[in-house]
């Protein structure tokens, strides 16, 4: 059985996309939220231009 990534508007905080993240792989959501924080503030890649990109693909691909 494959699995769909989909974005979870019921535990968002602005776009569901770690709340999405958090599901596909059965971690705490928390975790993932911390992590795209850290991610920003310390300038590992552009966690802010992925996680709007994962927003728009997973939304345009309902």
């Amino acid at each position: 059985m494959s699995r769909q990534f989909l974005l979870n508007k019921s535990d968002a905080k602005i776009m569901g996309v770690c709340a999405g993240i958090s599901d596909y792989f059965g971690w705490d959501v928390t975790l993932i939220r911390i992590g795209f924080v850290a991610a920003a503030l310390f300038g590992f890649g552009s966690p802010v231009l992925i996680y709007l990109l994962i927003g728009v693909i997973a939304k345009a691909a309902r």
